[in-house]
This record gives C-alpha cells, structure tokens and sequence, in this order.
C-alpha cells in the first residue's frame, strides 16, 4: 500500500497537472477562460486504483466567468461498470474535513454493492486542504502559535487569553486570507457539488454527508430541490440553530451553544457511565463510575497531572481541560471506551507520566488522530466555514455568559462546545456574502435519509428529528447506539443494510425504523468492534485533537 505522503505528492501533482492546463493557481485565484458546457473531468491515477483531478469552479457564483478556484476530487471506479448508477459523493464533516482523504481511508471497505454501482467520489470544499485553501500564515507553526494554550477557556483569565487569540486569527485572515475567505459558505460549497455533479455526469446528485456534511446536504437539497437522487444526512445538525437559531437567540447564544452539542455529548457520557458500571470488571473504571470521574475532575482542577509522550518523550501537564477535551473526544467513538476507562482509572491512581503517556497514545491510535500534512489548514479552515454560514453574538461578555449557563445546564461539555468557533465574534464581516438562511423546507425529487444516533456527543439526536421535520420528502431512521455518525462508520449491520437500500434503490426504511446496537463497547459482544476510525481523522473537533497531543 502506498503511504500518505506519497499519494499526497500524486495528488499535488495531479493537482497541479491539471490547473496549469487550465490557467488556475490551486492557492491563489487567477483569472480563467470561460468554461464549456460540462467539460469532461480530467482524471490521473494516483496509486492503489483511485484517480484524482481537480476542477475548475467560479469563486463567486455571481461572477460565474470570473476569477475561478480549484476544487480536489479523487475517485475509485465503480467496480461492475456495465451496471454502474453514477457517482456517489461523500463529505466527512469538521467542518474543514478533507473528502480527499475520506475517500482514500473508506472507499475500498465499502459494501461490495455499492462499490460495485457507484464511483465513490470524495472532494475537499472550497478553502480546504487541497482545493484553493484560506492560509492566514505562512507556515503551520505560525497558525497554531495564535491558539491559547488550553482546549477552551475554563475561567474568566483563560477567556481573556481566548479572546487574544481570536482577535490575532481574525486578524490575520483579514489581511492574508485573501479572496478565497469571502467564499467559504456551505452555499457556495453546495453549489460546487452542483458544478461536480454536472461534471461528472450525473444527472442527479447521490450523495453521503456526515455532521456538518449534513449541514452541506441540507443546503443542497433546498437549493437544488429537483437535483437529488439519493441523499443521506448522518449527525445531522439542525439548520436553523446553526445559522441563525430561532427569534432574537443569536444576540445571545453563539452557534456551539444553540446546535445544543453539549446536550449529545452530556447524554452519551451517561451511558459510557452505565454501561461501564454494568460492565463491572469489564471495565477498569467501574463502580460508581459518575462519581468516580466528578472527584477526578475536581481534583484536576486544583493539581494537573503530568504526562510524558512515549514517543517524543515530551513533559505537559494534562488539566481539567483536557479532561473534559479528551473525554468529548473518546465518546465519538465507543471502540475506544475501555481504553479511555484504562486511562481515567490511571490519573485518578496518579499512575507515572509515562504509563499516562502511553494510555493517551493508544486512544490517539485507535481515534485515528494521526500527523497530518505539513500545512493542514484546520486552524483557519474550519472557522472560514462556521463564520461564513452562521451569526453570532458581537459581544464577547454575551459569549461569556452564554458559557456560564451552558455549564449550568449541560455540565461538563457546556464550555467547551460554548467556545467553539469563537472566532466568529471577530471574523471579517465580508465573509459568507452567498450563505442560505433558509428557508429549510423544500421537497426534493426524491426522499432524503436522515440518520440519527440516540448518543451522540457531537450531534445529538434532536438535529436528526428537527432535520426530519423540516424536510417534508425525509424519512428518519434511528440508530439506538453510541459514538459519532453511524453508517459505515458504527459497523452496524441493520443501519448498513437500510442505507445501502436506499442509495442502490431509492428504498427509504419503514416509519419509525430503530436499529439496535450489538452488545456494549465493553463487550464481551462489542457493539464497537467494527468500527472504522476513519472519519474521527477529521471530525474530532481541533481542540479536542490538541489535548491528545504531547
């Protein structure tokens, strides 16, 4: 198997092949010839049967003839050709999650089925990894300097640092984001998919969005309402909260607060509770595991640990905040709660840096967590898409007292989820010209499948039911599970074969379908054991990934 460096060089330079035929400048947008009626898409191999290329799209839709970006596809063919439906798209989620690099990562594990009818097909939204990306820096080392020194701010000095921080991104997009950052809307990336489908050659759009690839999906299915062939929405959030919440909420909630992600995560850390208690031995933090992990988490408050990476052999101190951080961070994926139960048991024994160390690394493993390119765009990316499509609170204290009473009522995960995208407080007003507000209601071509899992702690359960609601062709099904998104993803044979139905044949699952899961996470029948960590690569939130990390 070619590793990632190397099909990220085939990628560069198939990338790299095609925009120098077609006049464009992958990192800065230069002025192209109008393009032909659906010109065919230039494919290159680049190992292990996929094919990358890049294709050229309009960086403001108003302008449609003007300066055009680059957006990065890469392909694996469908495998019975003769019988081949179309392509099949898929979104990973962040947002800033690269499809790329889905694709690569899932694509061959797929059911037979579907590889055999579709070309699975993954591409990097406009800003992001090696579609035309916002960089504010120059270097990697540089973005990540801005970021304060925590996961998210716990008290009222950490927030002054926060707000530092924010102001100094903010600032740096301003002055070298360049056009790109104007043009990051799920909009305007919506309306590439449009662009893609009509490349590739489909008449209408099959697709796969996970967690805000939801959000990507809904903004395609009400733009693009007589487009959809088939489209699958999975941790789904709910449109109106995150863009504009309802009434007069954005003065006051900011967007972590109002998509209500604390509440799912507050909920599945409940059951990783449960069940590890019913687990008894099975698991290492059982016996009162509630009470267990609150004096664990009063006690790092007042005196962190220490960890030493086992492979850099680096010292930090692991506080309070990365408790709560790697905590959200392990629920995404309920194969790792046994190993994140190890770990809880070893700081509350105040076990050596070392052990600490290599606990920390077995769950950055299995999370999928693992060293990225050398200038990945995470930093300014994601915020370039949550500040392009969402209104937020201009005041910094009203963000301040939004956290206060998301801690009240969610606990543990209020803060962390209250100061996600906090930059947007600062972010340049010229951002997301060509967002959709809504309404979120059109009736598609065909029915969209929305998947909800009942504890999930990124997007609970009630963005799937409100999702449901508002789309009148939807039909939801219900996965009664753990962990982040579930299909392909969660390894469960009765979500699996619902949705491969309904991308094959358009077959939604009966009214009020509920797939159980197989066993607990701590077995001995896991309900984990198949699940891929390829999506955690890009869905776990930055800041959860920075406290994983020595």
């Amino acid at each position: 198997m070619t590793n990632r460096k190397q099909w990220r060089s085939r990628v560069a330079l198939a990338t790299a092949v095609t925009l120098a035929t077609t006049g464009i400048l992958a990192g800065s947008p230069a002025r192209a010839a109008a393009p032909s009626a659906a010109p065919q898409v230039a494919w290159s191999a680049c190992e292990d049967g996929f094919e990358c290329a890049t294709v050229p799209a309009p960086l403001d839709y108003d302008r449609p003839r003007g300066v055009q970006i680059a957006i990065a596809l890469i392909r694996l063919p469908a495998t019975d050709p003769a019988r081949r439906i179309g392509s099949l798209l898929f979104n990973p989620g962040g947002p800033g999650g690269s499809g790329v690099e889905f694709a690569r990562a899932v694509a061959h594990d797929l059911a037979p089925e579907v590889r055999a009818r579709f070309d699975i097909v993954g591409f990097d939204p406009r800003g992001i990894n090696l579609s035309t990306p916002l960089r504010c820096f120059d270097t990697f080392e540089q973005a990540v300097a801005v970021l304060p020194p925590f996961p998210y701010p716990d008290s009222p000095a950490e927030e002054r640092q926060q707000r530092v921080s924010d102001d100094a991104l903010a600032a740096a997009c301003a002055r070298h984001g360049g056009a790109i950052r104007d043009h990051m809307s799920s909009a305007d990336a919506a309306r590439d998919m449009d662009l893609l489908r009509d490349r590739l050659g489909d008449e209408k759009l099959s697709y796969v969005g996970y967690s805000y690839g939801s959000l990507l999906g809904q903004n395609y299915a009400n733009l693009f309402p007589s487009r959809v062939r088939a489209l699958v929405i999975d941790g789904v959030v709910d449109p109106v909260a995150w863009s504009t919440g309802h009434g007069r909420d954005a003065r006051t909630v900011p967007v972590g607060g109002r998509i209500r992600s604390a509440d799912g995560a507050r909920r599945t850390l409940g059951e990783f509770f449960r069940l590890c208690d019913a687990a008894g031995a099975g698991c290492a933090f059982s016996g009162d595991a509630s009470r267990r992990y609150a004096a664990l988490a009063k006690r790092l408050r007042g005196h962190p640990a220490t960890i030493t990476d086992p492979f850099t052999g680096e010292t930090s101190t692991f506080t309070y905040n990365d408790l709560i951080a790697v905590t959200l961070g392990a629920l995404y994926d309920a194969h790792v709660w046994p190993d994140l139960a190890f770990f809880l048991d070893d700081v509350q024994r105040q076990l050596s840096p070392a052990v600490l160390g290599q606990r920390l690394a077995t769950m950055r493993a299995k999370l999928g967590l693992a060293a990225q390119e050398e200038y990945p765009n995470a930093v300014e990316g994601s915020p370039g898409v949550a500040c392009s499509d969402t209104d937020n609170p201009g005041s910094f204290a009203a963000w301040q007292r939004s956290a206060d009473r998301a801690e009240q009522r969610y606990g543990y995960f209020g803060r962390i989820w209250n100061w996600a995208w906090s930059v947007c407080r600062s972010w340049p007003a010229s951002a997301g010209q060509d967002r959709h507000l809504g309404p979120w209601t059109a009736r598609t071509s065909a029915p969209v499948l929305v998947v909800g899992n009942y504890f999930d702690p990124a997007t609970g359960y009630h963005g799937a039911q409100a999702a449901a609601r508002l789309l009148p062709s939807s039909r939801l099904l219900t996965y009664a599970g753990w962990g982040h998104v579930a299909y392909f993803i969660a390894g469960n044979a009765c979500v699996d074969t619902n949705v491969n139905q309904y991308l094959l044949n358009g077959r939604v699952p009966a009214a009020g379908t509920v797939c159980q899961p197989q066993g607990s996470p701590f077995g001995p029948a896991t309900a984990a054991a198949q699940r891929t960590t390829a999506l955690s690569t890009v869905a776990v939130p930055a800041a959860v990934r920075r406290s994983f990390e020595p």
